[in-house]
């Protein structure tokens, strides 16, 4: 699943999954994000941190609160790189941070990173 306010995001994101093979599902909040894990129990989220109404932060903490959802991996994406953002990140339960633009390379690379062999089954 792919969290990010701006369209353009969204959809580079599920271009370059689909692309590999990956069913993308997204939202443009925190809170259409918990409405879809609810529905869908993604096996991976990548969210975005500044959003309106519920930050990626906010959302990631939701998520991880909840035993039913708590072993989803969520990975941050930023356009900040500072160790601040990376240290809150880790702190609400996210495991892993990137840092926008991201590349194709690097998206995959946290599929496999997260989903190990779950990822080949896509």
């Amino acid at each position: 699943m792919v969290v990010d306010d701006s369209p353009t995001i969204r959809k580079t994101a599920e271009t370059l999954l689909g692309r590999e093979g990956f069913h993308v599902i997204s939202a443009v909040d925190g809170f259409a994000a918990l409405a879809q894990v609810a529905l869908y129990n993604p096996a991976l989220v990548f969210i975005d941190i500044m959003m309106p109404r519920l930050d990626g932060y906010q959302a990631c903490a939701l998520i991880k609160a909840n035993p039913r959802y708590a072993a989803i991996p969520i990975v941050m994406l930023s356009s900040k790189d500072g160790l601040f953002d990376r240290a809150r990140g880790r702190v609400v339960g996210c495991d892993d941070y990137l840092t926008k633009p991201f590349t194709r390379d690097e998206l995959v690379n946290a599929v496999h990173a997260h989903l190990g062999a779950r990822a080949g089954a896509r």
